[in-house]
Parts: C-alpha cells; structure tokens; sequence
C-alpha cells in the first residue's frame, strides 16, 4: 500500500485527510441537529454556544499543538510552518470546552448543553482517524516501532502500532457502550442525570488517549508525559472533580 491513499472521485483526486476531516465536521453537525434534544433555550443562543465551541476548539488545538516541543516556541521564525500547521484533538475538546462555558456565561445559558455534542464528537473524531490513517507517516499520528501481532508498514519497511485504528476502534465500542447504557436507563425510565453522557465521553476519550500516547513517538518532556498526556490528566481530573460534585439539579457543560 502507497501513502498517502488519495481518494479518486471522478476526476477529481482527493487527499485522505482533507476528504475525512471535512467528513468529520460534517457528519458530526448532522449527528449533532438530529440527536439534539428539543429546549426552550432560544436558537439564536445556541448558535453562539456552537460558535465558542469552534473557536475554542480551534484555538485550544494550536495551544496544546505548540507544547509539544517547547524549543520551538523560542525561534518561531525558524519553525512558523510546525506552529502554523499543527494541531491536536485533545487539546481541541478542552479550547472548546472553554469556549462554550464562556458563551453560556455571556448569553445567560444555566442548563447542561453537553450531552448534545457527546455522540456527534465522539464519531466525528473516529472519521477523522480514518484520514489519518490513510495519510500514513506524513501525519505523525502513528505509534512507535513493535513486533505486536497488530504491527503495520506504513510503507517504509518498519512495523508500527497503528494507533489511528486503535482510536477509531475504541471510539467505535465506547460510543455503542454510552448508547446501550442511554437506552437501558431510559427504558428503566432512569434518564442519566444532564450533563453525565458528555463528562463520561470526554472521561473515556482523555483516558485512551493519556495511555495510548505512551506508543507514540512524540517527545514526552514533562516527567516522562507528553504534551497530550499532561492535558489529558488535567482534563479527567476536571472532569471527576464536576462529576463528584456537582447535584442532580447542577447544570454541567
């Protein structure tokens, strides 16, 4: 297999990344309008919260992008193309929780808005793998060298763990586990309390990505973490901190 896998369309030749990332972005949206549950908050109020969380998803995914190799940050002349180009997942999910927290807060929004974006980021991020994947070596998401059953050639000869399909498969187990679990409970007619879908989404995220970074070959420069690994860890311990406190009549994210 030649990487990257371009995608032929007609005539058209596509780049895997740019086809599934647009992917993502889009069937994520149509998740979004359609699994979205029917409130009295108005529209024109939940338009802002969805542009916070794209801006802050945006801007979080470059500020954590750029931790990865602090001596870059030192000379950004030298190196404008790494901090131009880079971005990262995790640190999107936290910029955009950021981001909507602060545009609740402006437009006056008390209740839990989360659980709507649970499932859509969930899958969205799995599609999005998929371009990465095809896109091979170039997009620096694969895992280190092993001899693992798992291992894949990525076309230089070198079995790597294949890190990319490792996410979309557990993406693709946790999203049907939080949805059976959805359904039990509301069948039961024992809804899960607002707010909780979304923080057990972003809890099982962050955990796979804190462990699987360890195969990654990025520089782990804060005692022995990565850039991602340390976001990860303060984002679960924001997260079990609001799920242990807050009450059933708290609004959480």
């Amino acid at each position: 297999m030649h990487f990257p896998v371009y995608i032929h369309i007609g005539s058209l030749v596509i780049h895997p990344h740019v086809l599934f990332e647009s992917l993502a972005y889009f069937i994520g949206f149509r998740i979004y309008l359609w699994t979205r549950r029917k409130t009295d908050v108005p529209s024109k109020n939940m338009f802002w919260v969805i542009v916070g969380a794209a801006l802050g998803a945006a801007l979080g995914s470059k500020l954590l992008c750029w931790f990865e190799n602090p001596s870059v940050l030192l000379s950004p002349w030298d190196h404008w193309e790494a901090l131009l180009g880079g971005k990262t997942i995790v640190g999107g999910l936290l910029g955009g929780l950021f981001g909507v927290e602060l545009a609740k807060k402006l437009v006056g929004i008390t209740r839990s808005t989360g659980d709507d974006f649970a499932f859509p980021l969930l899958i969205a991020i799995a599609i999005g793998r998929i371009g990465c994947f095809l896109t091979g070596l170039d997009d620096h998401t694969h895992g280190i060298p092993t001899d693992w059953i798992t291992g894949f050639d990525y076309g230089d000869g070198i079995l790597r763990h294949p890190t990319q399909l490792y996410e979309i498969g557990f993406l693709s187990l946790y999203v049907l586990t939080l949805y059976l679990i959805k359904k039990v409970r509301s069948a039961q007619n024992r809804p899960l309390p607002d707010g909780s879908l979304y923080q057990w989404s972003m809890l099982g995220y962050l955990f796979f990505r804190f462990w699987v970074d360890f195969i990654k070959p990025t520089p782990h420069l804060y005692l022995g973490l990565n850039n991602i690994q340390v976001a990860c860890l303060l984002g679960m311990i924001y997260f079990i901190f609001i799920y242990k406190t807050q009450k059933p009549q708290d609004p959480a994210l």
